[in-house]
């Protein structure tokens, strides 16, 4: 993969752009889709955002939302966009099966594609991009590009709030240790736009259903294990329980890091039902790396201190796998 600068004069004229993200997309994936999709049509570009299935609700107000195309709900327009378009930038995913629904349209486009990603081993796949594990986001890796690109002048209040929910969602509102120096830098000179931080986070995590909040209720009463032994907590979640709550896209997001708001916590799960597998959300607090540990045992991978990956069992045997593993390995 060559540097994400030798593909700067692929931009220097009027190109068809497809942007896209990985599959059941978090603020960091709309947040940089849509800060970045946002710039390149200031720059003159035409450019289809794509989500490969829907985006969740919490979400619904970023400045750019409407021109977001769901893969899952309009794959043929969706499919002709990446058929037509010139160029392909691919945010917050390291391999082509993050994005599900559209991993086959990818691998069979010829277009040059761009990597904007912060995840370790991205596949040999991409003609061009930045792929730095160290950093916070993929949303601050968009602000980075643009920078590169010395065209910070052109970064307005929308981008800025777009780039803003990505860096904040995906540090855990600035606690985890990747939020760098560079981090709140950023975010300074977002805030000299024009950037009315505690207005974005209102609409992010003081918007929730009554639903909802039982929902979350039910899981810190009912759900939640914690296994002192490894200073550990876990929580599972079925689908029965998903309907009981009437649960929309995004309703489980963040419920992994309540957990680790227990002082002797380190290191929090979250198992639960979605299609024909299971999903396991994994956070850490401090030395434990829970990416090594999603890939070594869990077909996934992520960061140092947050993680995902996936088992094709029932609920029941994956939460006995997990805690087996868990008893292997003493990981704390």
């Amino acid at each position: 993969m060559r540097p994400i600068q030798d593909a700067f004069p692929l931009l220097q004229t009027p190109k068809k752009i497809f942007i896209t993200t990985h599959h059941k997309p978090d603020g960091d994936a709309i947040g940089s889709m849509l800060g970045l999709a946002l710039y390149l049509r200031k720059k003159g570009h035409d450019v289809a955002a794509v989500s490969p299935n829907e985006i969740p609700e919490f979400l619904m107000w970023m400045p750019g939302i409407d021109t977001l195309m769901n893969f899952e709900a309009e794959p043929k327009k969706a499919t002709q966009a990446l058929k037509d378009c010139d160029l392909i930038f691919c945010l917050d995913f390291n391999d082509f099966a993050r994005t599900k629904f559209i991993e086959q349209a990818l691998k069979d486009a010829t277009q040059p594609k761009i990597l904007i990603d912060h995840h370790l081993k991205p596949a040999p796949t991409w003609d061009y991009g930045m792929s730095i594990p160290e950093k916070s986001s993929t949303a601050e890796m968009v602000y980075d590009f643009i920078s590169l690109s010395n065209d910070n002048a052109l970064i307005d209040t929308a981008i800025a709030e777009c780039l803003y929910v990505g860096v904040m969602t995906d540090t855990g509102s600035f606690r985890f240790p990747a939020t760098t120096a560079g981090v709140h830098e950023m975010v300074a000179n977002l805030k000299h736009i024009g950037l009315d931080h505690s207005r974005i986070h209102e609409l992010v995590y003081d918007s929730w259903s009554a639903s909802r909040m039982r929902f979350v209720g039910f899981m810190l009463l009912e759900k939640m294990e914690i296994l002192p032994d490894y200073n550990a907590g876990l929580m599972t979640l079925s689908r029965k329980e998903m309907m009981r709550f009437d649960l929309t896209s995004g309703d489980t997001e963040g419920l992994v890091n309540l957990i680790l708001s227990i002082s002797q916590v380190q290191f929090a799960t979250l198992i639960m039902e979605r299609g024909d597998e299971v999903k396991l959300s994994f956070r850490s607090k401090g030395n434990f790396d829970v990416s090594a540990f999603s890939r070594a045992h869990f077909n996934g991978g992520g960061h140092f201190n947050a993680a995902g990956g996936s088992l094709k069992m029932p609920l029941n045997e994956a939460t006995a796998y997990f805690k087996k593993i868990l008893s292997d390995i003493h990981p704390l």
